[in-house]
């Protein structure tokens, strides 16, 4: 088998026997690269193993086995080698312990090493740590003594801008003591003179002269009153001729002073005791409500229901041939939507429930008849004319013939509708002759009532004359607002998305909701805004708008902001539009008519100072609420004003979806809306089904309550969608069926989609089928929506019954909706199914886009560029990526004018950069196109749209910053009307305004002084010194002076302005305001044609309140006559009624001048309030304050006096001693106490009103102010001069800190019976009076 020596090859490596191949084997030789240690050891080993050869063979064979057993880990077939292997094997043993150990120690050590490296590298982290924070601890403290420096060098830029303006008022205010005093000084030297020289003269005629010192006579102490000086509150003396400084303190009130400030809104009621100079705060009152208003009132469509029957069927063509197109021209100018709806007559009952929705819907309705009238059209003649409860307009044509008698049931209608003519406001025309001569007539009416009762314009004449034509429109849209630009659009899309949302008549569990946003608005500030989170469809809006409806009848002195936010890419979720609107409303309330940037970058800066100023001012709370602002674009960049600082009456609501809420947001306060609990849901869905008669089964209901237990199917809009189905399958009897089916949809999307497919199913043919589709799909790729009108254009062969049936469907299922006259998604959600359903690919998007592209381009070429067209068109192109269709777009003039001209100024310039042009090659462009269509002019109408190109164009670069740009298209604007129509046109004037506006801008002031006074004597020449343009151009001239520190002509101007505003603002009233009381008094006059009662008495006195209001004088006194005989047959002549009554009737006589009878009235009220009513009764001091007036009023100062010691009396029990309602019944006595010449009874008064103003109001208050100049001129003319300058000097310092606030156009908001409210003359919907045609 071999020996030990064969261990070692000549080749170098080591042969080991496999041992485990039983009898033996091959040996297999394997290379081993030995250490040269490793050598050594294996030699010893073979020397050890030849020294105990012979041991090895006397041992024996046993042994030997025995031996090779006890070797561990050696096995070797050869026995006679052991013993040296043995060695070997130890040696080699030995060796690997010592290599461990070695290798231990050394990992040992290294492990050491790295163990201190760890620790010096730990205490090296200490030490950066450590010097680090002491870095950052030194740049905190640079950081804040920079911020400090920073702040120091504010307050002393601010202390010195101070300590400038302080000393040039005092400068003013001595230079006017000084002239003042030198007038004095001249006066008295001059009666000085004339005195010597009379006692000159007498003593020349030997009369004895007696020394005046000498005398105890006061004769000689003659007061001379200023001529021409007129005062509300003084009588008081002055030297010589010229206006002392007692004359020039007065007190500077208007109607709405502490003497004449009266409350709009009496405790009795609504309309109980209100006076003429309650108007302008009574309208405000009505605008806090107006999102409550008829929606007819807002709509943005007059929609005409036209009735005919077979014998009027010529007159109902010549009618849609010759006229609707004129009238649908007409409304188009003023940016209103003609829609004239009829149903063929052979459709019976067909359409009955659609008629019936759309009579309810309709603006006006005609019908024309003859002989008979068929009984298929009685019911929607009875719902038109006699169950017309909002009293819309209603006409009937009747054609005559001689010999023939009408039938008995036409005879009858018009017999019902003559008996109720007056409240339902229906028209009858009899016509006899031809159908064309009647038709014509008809048109007239219909024209008349759409300018008079539907728009509501009352200078019907001379307002429609401008607005017939196109190229006049910006006179009226700037009349009262200067360089506002408004979009009468976007307000009615606000008012009518706050209508809908509040739509639902369930409040879903919202009280506890309702506690948590009160708490809000009581809660002390700061506090940041509140997020009113929750799934789509959670009832977030429905949450938001039934809170904002509390809070106004709750709390009237609360101003609140709303703004619901649509479909993403819609107008109403662009950030600028946003903020623009609000900025406006802020300017409004703050009575500002001030210009106002367009630039988005701007705005955004712009905004919370205005929200500073009117906060300042407001004595309510300010409370503004974004509802869905998760779907405004870039909201975090846009809304950042939301995360700073707000003033400390300032509270903001927004609402988001839980998915979509910026992460920064999400550690605001919240309010999560918590999904329905199924006992709610099944309520709601039992509620809903027992309005229309429709009763579960016990089954049925376990089922609803067991499937609306999650949280999408106990969403809000689920449930809604829910109800909707089982009423619509309740009708057709298969209520199980649908519940199965809906019991499959496991949330909103999936239960509109089989929304969706119901309606299809229930369509009678495959043709309405795919037009429901395409109208579904137009809306979803449109801007903003598509019109009923635009529908009917694009699909020649639509009926009006169609479209109006299947209008119908998608309404009542909560698919589709009306907003600012447009077909709009109810839902977001809805929105989302309809791309799911119909649209998933972006080809049919693309289609749809390219469809309404070629209409509206199609419009365009017919030079309609109409708002919608300006609206839809550059979004669309924008949409599809075509950029030169988009450019060619934006250089046709009149669709960037239409876009400017209604405050889009952002979007304008979002579409600029998508096709890459800058302002310079912006303006460029628009000039050549200018030059292009200039040389196309021809004649005055084209001339003056020119004119109007120009203008805007240069008020669109005055409002890029380009203002030398601008001047030359306003200086061609100016030259054209003025060789086009007359130098002194007012359209010349508006030049001159807007090149003016440009000159403020660009400081050159004393061309902008020149130019504005042109213009005023234009306007004037033209108007009249009391037209609101003159208002504008006095506002202009105020600010320019204002700009330059000449305060006291700014001031001047401004109380001009203030009193023609307030004059057209009685005349005119409000539009929207006059056409709710004029629809509110038709239907209470249907309410007393019934017996005496008590209710009907009151609704006699609210009638002629509303007449009042009206300026209607003699149907107010008809009715508040009917209205005290009622009272005193059914209550008696002592109860506290009929004193209402005569309150009411003694404020009309005291507008009617006839002030004996008034004062007759007045007392027999007060005497029978003072009977039945406790002595401190607010209606008590009402009266008796009404009284003191008028006894003022007509000399009779000694009767006033205790009646203004009554007000005192009552409003300290009322209000307690120190309320400011207290201050103001004490300074009405003051003041009626100097006008008696008592200043000592009125010396304490004052003081003691002046220390409740300033404990309660501020230091700084106006009121503050107005009490100490009477009290300055008190001390005037009691001789303390210094005291009277001082007191002076404090009011002029409060007068200058509130004219700087808000450009000196807001007065006091406390009334004498200490109610708080915004004097809102100037309201909101009047914006809405002239928007942009």
């Amino acid at each position: 088998m071999g020996t030990a020596s064969s261990l070692v090859s000549p080749a170098g490596g080591e042969v080991i026997e496999d041992t485990y191949g039983g009898g033996g084997g091959e040996a297999c030789e394997i290379p081993v690269e030995v250490k040269p240690k490793a050598r050594l050891l294996r030699g010893s080993f073979r020397r050890a193993g030849a020294a105990g050869a012979g041991a090895g063979a006397a041992a024996g064979a046993g042994a030997g086995a025995r031996g090779a057993g006890g070797l561990l880990g050696a096995s070797f077939k050869s026995t006679g080698s052991s013993v040296p292997e043995l060695e070997y094997a130890a040696a080699e043993c030995e060796r690997l312990k010592k290599e461990y150990e070695i290798f231990r120690v050394s990992k040992n050590q290294e492990l050491l090493a790295m163990g201190r490296r760890e620790a010096k590298l730990d205490t090296e982290n200490k030490r950066l740590r450590a010097e680090l924070q002491a870095l950052q601890k030194t740049y905190q403290k640079i950081l804040r003594e920079k911020e400090s420096a920073l702040e120091a060098k504010y307050q002393a830029m601010e202390r010195a801008a101070t300590f400038e303006q302080d000393r040039d008022k005092v400068k003013r205010q001595f230079k006017i003591f000084r002239e003042t005093k030198e007038n004095e000084i001249q006066d008295l030297l001059r009666a000085k003179r004339e005195l010597e020289a009379k006692l000159q003269r007498l003593q020349a005629q030997g009369i004895q002269v007696f020394d005046p010192e000498e005398s105890d006579s006061d004769d000689n102490c003659t007061d001379v009153t200023a001529t021409g000086t007129q005062c509300d509150y003084w009588r008081g003396g002055a030297l010589g001729r010229e206006p002392s400084i007692g004359s020039m303190m007065q007190l500077q009130q208007s109607h709405r002073g502490p003497e004449f400030a009266h409350s709009s809104i009496d405790v009795e009621g609504p309309f109980a005791n209100v006076n003429r100079d309650d108007w302008d705060a009574a309208v405000a009152s009505l605008l806090q409500v107006t999102p409550l208003f008829s929606h007819s009132l807002w709509s943005n469509t007059v929609r005409c229901y036209l009735i005919n029957t077979d014998e009027t069927q010529p007159e109902m063509d010549i009618f849609l041939r010759d006229y609707s197109p004129k009238l649908q021209r007409m409304c188009e100018t003023i940016g209103y939507f003609f829609h004239a709806i009829y149903f063929p007559i052979d459709n019976g009952n067909h359409y009955f429930n659609v008629r019936k929705w759309e009579i309810e819907k309709s603006s006006l309705v005609i019908l024309f008849i003859h002989l008979t009238l068929p009984s298929c059209l009685l019911e929607d003649c009875e719902e038109a004319f006699l169950k017309n409860s909002e009293g819309k307009p209603r006409l009937i044509y009747h054609r005559l013939e001689d010999g023939q008698v009408s039938s008995d049931s036409v005879q009858r209608l018009i017999e019902q509708v003559s008996y109720l003519n007056k409240a339902n406001k229906a028209k009858i025309i009899d016509h006899q002759g031809e159908p064309a001569e009647g038709v014509y007539k008809t048109y007239n009416y219909v024209e008349k009532i759409i300018k008079q009762d539907i728009l509501g314009f009352e200078n019907t004449e001379q307002e429609m004359k401008d607005l017939d034509n196109e190229e006049d429109s910006t006179i009226p849209e700037e009349e009262d607002y200067g360089d506002v630009l408004w979009d009468i659009h976007d307000e009615q899309e606000q008012m009518e998305a706050f209508q809908q949302a509040s739509n639902s008549a369930y409040d879903l569990g919202f009280e506890k909701y309702y506690q948590r946003l009160n708490d809000l608005v009581a809660a002390a500030a700061p506090i940041p805004p509140l997020l009113v989170s929750g799934g789509p469809g959670s009832g977030k809006s429905l949450l938001l708008s039934k809170w904002i409806q509390l809070q106004q009848k709750h709390s009237p002195n609360t101003l609140i902001l709303y703004h619901f936010v649509g479909r993403p890419m819609s107008t109403s979720s662009e950030s600028a539009s946003i903020i623009k609107r609000l900025t406006l409303k802020l300017m409004q309330h703050s009575w500002s008519v001030s210009g106002l940037t367009l630039d988005p970058g701007k705005l955004l800066e712009e905004f919370p100072r205005w929200l500073e100023k009117l906060s300042a001012r407001h004595q309510g709370s300010i409370i503004i609420i974004i509802d869905s602002i998760d779907q405004v674009q870039q909201v975090e960049k846009h809304m950042k004003w939301l995360i700073d600082p707000l003033p400390v009456n300032v509270r903001v609501i927004v609402s988001v979806n839980v998915e979509t809420c910026p992460p920064a947001w999400r550690l605001w306060p919240t309010l999560h809306l918590d999904p329905l609990n199924s006992k709610d849901a099944k309520a709601l869905i039992t509620a809903e089904c027992s309005c229309v008669n429709i009763k579960l089964t016990k089954d049925q209901e376990k089922k609803l309550e067991r499937h609306c237990r999650s949280a999408t199917t106990c969403n809000a809009l689920y449930v809604t969608l829910l109800c909707k189905m089982i009423t619509q399958a309740g009708k057709a009897g298969s209520i199980d069926e649908i519940l199965q089916q809906c019991f499959q949809c496991q949330d909103t999307v999936s239960l509109y989609r089989l929304v969706l497919r119901s309606i299809q199913e229930s369509m009678e043919n495959d043709k309405e089928r795919d037009l429901m589709k395409e109208i579904l799909c137009l809306v979803t790729v449109s801007h903003n929506g598509v019109s009923e009108s635009e529908l009917m254009e694009l699909y020649p062969d639509l009926s009006w019954p169609v479209l109006t049936s299947l209008i119908h469907s998608l309404h009542k299922m909560c698919l589709l909706t009306y907003g600012c006259g447009l077909l709009k998604f109810q839902h977001l959600q809805a929105w989302e199914t309809v791309r799911l359903e119909y649209m998933e690919e972006s080809q049919d998007i693309s289609t749809y886009r390219e469809k309404l592209i070629e209409y509206f381009t199609s419009q365009l070429s017919k030079a309609r560029v109409t708002w919608r067209c300006a609206d839809e068109l550059p979004w669309l192109f924008q949409q599809q990526g075509n950029r030169q269709k988009l450019h060619e777009c934006l250089l046709n003039l009149f669709v960037s004018q239409n876009l400017y001209k209604r405050g889009h100024f952002a979007e304008l310039l979002s579409y600029w950069q998508l096709v890459g042009r800058d302002k310079g090659s912006m303006a460029a462009e628009y000039f050549d196109s200018l030059k292009q269509y200039e040389k196309n002019c021809e004649g005055e109408e084209s001339m003056m749209s020119l004119a109007n190109l120009y203008e805007t164009l240069g008020r669109f670069l005055k409002d890029l910053g380009l203002l030398s740009q601008a001047i030359v298209p306003l200086q061609r604007s100016l030259e054209i009307r003025e060789t086009a129509l007359d130098p002194d046109h007012p359209r010349v004037a508006q030049s001159l305004h807007q090149l003016a506006s440009v000159y403020v801008q660009w400081k050159k002031f004393g061309n902008a002084e020149q130019l504005y006074k042109q213009a005023l004597e234009i306007l004037e020449n033209a108007y009249g010194s009391e037209h609101p343009l003159i208002a504008r151009e006095l506002d202009a001239l105020a600010t320019l002076y204002q700009k330059q520190n000449k305060y006291e002509q700014a001031e001047h101007l401004r109380k001009k302005s203030f009193k023609i505003r307030q004059k057209v603002a009685r005349r005119k009233g409000n539009l929207y305001g006059f056409a709710l009381l004029r629809r509110r008094a038709l239907q209470l006059e249907e309410l007393t044609l019934s017996k005496d009662t008590p209710d009907n008495a009151r609704t006699l006195n609210e009638l002629g309140v509303l007449y009042y209001l009206q300026n209607n004088l003699e149907a107010a006194d008809l009715f508040l006559k009917r209205s005290l005989d009622m009272r005193e047959r059914v209550l008696g002549p002592d109860h506290p009624d009929c004193a209402q009554s005569l309150n009411n009737l003694a404020a009309l006589y005291n507008e009617k001048q006839q002030y004996a009878e008034a004062e007759e009235l007045y007392e027999r009220a007060l005497d029978i309030r003072r009977r039945a009513l406790a002595p401190d009764h607010p209606s008590l001091a009402y009266t008796g304050k009404h009284l003191a007036i008028l006894y003022k009023k007509l000399g009779k100062l000694d009767k006033a006096v205790p009646l203004y010691e009554l007000a005192v009396e009552i409003r300290q029990k009322s209000f307690g001693p120190k309320h400011p309602s207290v201050a103001t019944a004490l300074v009405n006595l003051a003041v009626l106490y100097s006008q008696m010449k008592k200043p000592i009874e009125a010396l304490p008064l004052y003081e003691r009103a002046l220390k409740i103003y300033e404990d309660s109001l501020g230091r700084m208050h106006p009121r503050v102010g107005e009490t100490l100049k009477n009290l300055a001129v008190l001390s005037y003319e009691g001789g303390d001069f210094e005291k009277a300058a001082e007191l002076y000097k404090r009011a002029m310092d409060i007068k200058e800190a509130e004219t700087s606030l808000v450009g000196g156009n807001a007065l006091s908001r406390h009334s004498s019976s200490g109610d708080t409210f915004s004097l809102k003359t100037l309201s909101p919907n009047v914006f809405l009076l002239h928007g942009q045609r």
